[in-house]
C-alpha cells in the first residue's frame, strides 16, 4: 500500500517542517522585504545539497563547491547591501537569519520527500497541511475570528489555492519532470517575488542586492544545469589537422 506508519510518520514530520518554514518565511517578508527574503530563501537547493550529501550519501563534487561558493557569497552581497527600503540593524538581520531558517527546514522537507516517492502528490500534501493545522492550533488568537469576510476570503484563497493546490501541482511535477527541468522553472519563483514586490510595494534593490540575487540565481541554474568549464584537450600530433 501507499501508506504505513512508518511512510506516514515520515510525511507528518515533512509537514513539521513545511509549517516552520512557512512561518519563518512569513516573518522575514514583514522585516527584510518580500524581495530580498526570498533570494535568501533561493539558498535552499544548495542546503539541500549539503544535507543529501550527509544523509543519503551523495557525494560533493568540486562542481557543486564552486556554485555553493557563488551562492554564498550572493547572500553576503544581500545582507551586507542594506536597502533603505528594508530598513538596518537588527531588525533587518533578523529578517535575513529567518529566510535562511525557512531555507533550511523547506530542504528539510524535500529530502523527506525525496524517501517517498510512491505516496501520490494530493495524499502528501492533505498530510502536510492537517498536521499543520494541528500544530498552529494553540496559536490562533480566537480575537482574530472577527476579522473582516475579505480578510477570511483572502485566507481561504492563500490556503486552498496557493498552499494546497500548489502543493499537489508541485509534487506531481517533480515526480514526473526531471529533475533539471524542475530546477530550472524554480527559477521563476525568485523572479516573480522581486517583481511583485516592486510592483506593489515600491520595494527597489540596490546595484548590490541585484549583484547579489544574479549571483544566487546563477549557482542555482549552473547546479542544476551541471554547467561546468572544461579544458579541452589537446590533439595530439597524429590528429592535429593539417
Amino acid at each position: 500500500g501507499w501508506l504505513n506508519y512508518s511512510t506516514l510518520g515520515w510525511a507528518m514530520l515533512s509537514g513539521v517542517a513545511i509549517v516552520g518554514n512557512w512561518l519563518l518565511l512569513f516573518a522575514s517578508y514583514a522585516k527584510a522585504s518580500i524581495a530580498i527574503s526570498t533570494a535568501v530563501y533561493n539558498v535552499q537547493p544548495f542546503m539541500l545539497v549539503m544535507l543529501a550529501a550527509l544523509f543519503l550519501g551523495e557525494k560533493i563534487t568540486a562542481q557543486k563547491l564552486v556554485w555553493l561558493s557563488v551562492a554564498f557569497v550572493g547572500m553576503l552581497a544581500i545582507v551586507s547591501a542594506h536597502g533603505e527600503q528594508q530598513g538596518s540593524g537588527d531588525h533587518y538581520l533578523l529578517g535575513v537569519v529567518q529566510a535562511i531558517g525557512a531555507a533550511f527546514l523547506y530542504a528539510v522537507a524535500a529530502l523527506i520527500i525525496k524517501r517517498l516517492k510512491a505516496v501520490p502528490p494530493h495524499l502528501l500534501a492533505l498530510i502536510q497541511v492537517t498536521t499543520g493545522a494541528v500544530l498552529l492550533v494553540p496559536l490562533v488568537s480566537w480575537q482574530s475570528l472577527s476579522a473582516p469576510v475579505d480578510a477570511w476570503a483572502a485566507l481561504l484563497t492563500l490556503g486552498v489555492v496557493h498552499t494546497g493546490l500548489m502543493y499537489v501541482l508541485l509534487y506531481g511535477a517533480i515526480q514526473k519532470l526531471p529533475t533539471a527541468l524542475t530546477g530550472a522553472l524554480s527559477f521563476i519563483y525568485p523572479v516573480a517575488a522581486i517583481l511583485v514586490d516592486w510592483m506593489a510595494y515600491g520595494h527597489r534593490l540596490g546595484w548590490a542586492q541585484w549583484l547579489g540575487v544574479a549571483a544566487i540565481l546563477l549557482a542555482a541554474a549552473g547546479l542544476q544545469r551541471g554547467w561546468w568549464w572544461r579544458v579541452k584537450p589537446e590533439l595530439a600530433p597524429s590528429k592535429r589537422p593539417l
